[in-house]
């Protein structure tokens, strides 16, 4: 479990995959299964709030709705 790191709550729509972007926004894409479905298949930006990255962590968006972000481990 990662510590919560955005402000602003994401409410998730079925059918739909989020993900952080490089420019630290929040972006939804419609699944495999809905891509038949919608005609808009480009990313679109779901959050106002730019989320500023750290390198060495992973973010994500979590199950509570706010972007959220864990240690890597790396090997070496």
């Amino acid at each position: 479990m990662g510590e919560k790191v955005g402000k602003e709550l994401v409410k998730r729509e079925k059918g739909y995959l989020y993900y952080v972007g490089k420019d630290g926004r929040v972006y939804r894409v419609p699944s495999r299964a809905m891509r038949n479905k919608v005609k808009n298949t480009k990313p679109e930006p779901v959050t106002k709030e730019v989320i500023k990255r750290e390198s060495g962590y992973l973010y994500y968006l979590g199950k509570s709705g706010y972007v959220e972000r864990s240690k890597m481990k790396r090997r070496k």
